[in-house]
């Protein structure tokens, strides 16, 4: 592998561990946790020497509110939403107000808020997802807290201020340079962002599409809000959104990407952007916290790993944040990657199992990249594109197209290609509530398999007991699906409903064995 210019000639070993994770955004955090539930020992590296406080992400989808749920932090993040919506409330008088009441969360596509009394919310795929609707409207800020608060329990060091400079895979561990001095490590995972220093020094590719837009956003004092349209608004010069927060303003300008994305954001420049796309004299006065900026640029890593390196989140892929997928395809990678990465330092991980983890993720961070290049053609000022917003927008207002694109964006569609013909093999488990008044989910919140057997003499238990060190058995009532043994990262490996034959010799039983073989080892 690639070896960069520092010298390895002794190696301190003070931070010998198994896994060092580069970053410390949600996804790193994310990523240390799971992979100390999974009984590695784990650092954290961080560039800034303070937590980020900059603007970004402002929501997160289905699937990263249900991985909170996995590990028992809904309720931190039921209280994080709460404290939202009574801020927003106060936001533009009574339409914001009956925001902040409104449970379902529903977003936007390329600007084109999605009416909540549209969607169709019987769906089944929707209706299977509910329990995390309180803890959708989770800031990236609050979430890096809430994280960090996790990795901290979980006895996780995060060590600031700390840059990568040169990295060794030898086969057997990964050497590190740093500016602390030398390092080693079993493996490497880079969660260091679009212009990861890991991913350069591991010389692994970058391929995709070059920006054409620059976005800012922003929270500031607005001397003549009336000025702006509540939400969002389009002009041939590009678009901009005014709310829903008190002084948060978007503007996105297609001026193609600017010169040093690492300069400060300052008041001059979001007023005058915010003037070009508004065609007002709208006035700033201050700006609070961090401002960014950002681009269109869309780009996937031609490797999630090469050899004891792998990239997670922004690292192995980059795309405008439109539809907020960014933070949530990057909590979706380490979710998967964090057990599958914990069984090998363990040494049960089947043959292969790593590999997975690139099998997995990509076909959905390629979708995602696609899914934001199509709001770019929808958000462009010329007449062509405002003419395609046209339509886009009436396909919206149906019910059909607000369910459609509200499915997609809260991410309750996503599948991973598993072997099995139950239709919920491959996807995120759904809700599932227990007899004795429990969710399936509150029985892993320390990781690991859950098999959860409600067949009527419980004879899907015994065939997991013997790997009862990964596995934890829930036997629940008769029902259906009467059996369903769920990955740790909440994909469903193997399901079957309450009509199937469950004798020792039957192909249920089997196909339970071939699972836990195939994903949780040799027992």
């Amino acid at each position: 592998m690639f070896v960069d210019r520092t010298p390895f000639v002794t190696v301190n070993v003070k931070y010998d561990v198994d896994v060092t994770v580069v970053g410390a955004g949600p996804v790193g955090l994310l990523l240390a946790g799971e992979l100390a539930l999974a009984g590695a020992s784990v650092q954290i590296l961080e560039r800034l020497a303070e937590p980020d406080k900059a603007m970004k992400a402002g929501a997160i989808n289905v699937p990263t509110a249900e991985a909170l749920d996995r590990r028992g932090l809904l309720p931190e993040a039921e209280k994080v939403q709460r404290e939202l919506f009574e801020r927003v409330g106060s936001f533009a008088g009574t339409t914001a107000g009956r925001a902040a009441r409104e449970p379902r969360f529903t977003g936007h596509f390329a600007g084109i808020v999605l009416d909540p009394g549209l969607v169709d919310w019987s769906d089944p795929d929707l209706a299977a997802h509910t329990a995390v609707d309180g803890a959708r409207m989770v800031p990236q800020p609050e979430l890096e807290a809430l994280l960090a608060g996790h990795v901290a329990r979980l006895g996780v060091p995060v060590h600031r201020g700390i840059e990568v400079t040169a990295l060794q895979d030898t086969g057997d561990e990964v050497l590190l340079g740093t500016t602390a001095g030398p390092m080693r490590t079993g493996w490497l995972v880079g969660c260091d962002g679009g212009r990861s220093t890991v991913r350069r020094l591991a010389g692994i590719g970058f391929p995709g599409t070059d920006p054409e837009l620059t976005g800012h956003l922003a929270v500031a004092d607005i001397a003549d809000p009336e000025k702006l349209a509540n939400g969002w608004a389009w002009s041939p010069q590009g678009a901009y959104r005014h709310g829903p927060q008190p002084g948060r303003v978007v503007t996105v300008e297609f001026d193609g990407a600017v010169a040093d994305r690492r300069a400060p954001v300052t008041l001059d420049e979001v007023q005058a952007s915010l003037r070009r796309v508004s065609g007002t004299d709208v006035t700033l006065t201050a700006l609070h916290g961090n401002a960014t900026r950002w681009s269109d640029n869309a780009r996937q890593a031609a490797a999630y790993r090469q050899g004891r390196v792998l990239l997670a989140g922004d690292a192995a892929h980059v795309h405008s944040p439109f539809g907020g997928q960014g933070l949530n395809l990057g909590a979706g990678d380490a979710m998967n990657l964090g057990w599958k990465l914990g069984a090998v330092v363990a040494g049960w991980a089947p043959e292969g199992l790593l590999d997975t983890y690139d099998d997995e993720r990509r076909p959905l961070g390629a979708w995602v990249l696609d899914w934001t290049r199509a709001q770019i053609g929808v958000l462009r000022g010329d007449a062509k594109s405002a003419a395609l917003r046209e339509v886009v927008a009436d396909l919206l207002s149906t019910g059909a197209g607000a369910t459609y694109a509200v499915k997609k964006i809260s991410g309750v569609t996503q599948r991973v290609d598993l072997p099995g013909a139950h239709p919920l093999t491959g996807r995120y488990a759904p809700d599932l509530w227990l007899a004795d008044g429990s969710r399936l989910v509150d029985h892993g919140h320390g990781g690991g398999f859950l098999l959860l057997d409600r067949t009527a003499d419980a004879r899907l238990a015994p065939r997991a007991a013997a790997w009862g060190d990964r596995v934890n058995s829930v036997t629940d009532a008769h029902g259906t699906p009467a059996g369903l043994l769920v990955r740790p990262d909440g994909v469903v490996a193997w399901a079957v409903d309450a009509d199937a034959d469950f004798d020792s010799d039957s192909a249920a039983v089997a196909g339970l064995e071939a699972a836990l073989h195939r994903w949780a080892g040799t027992p």
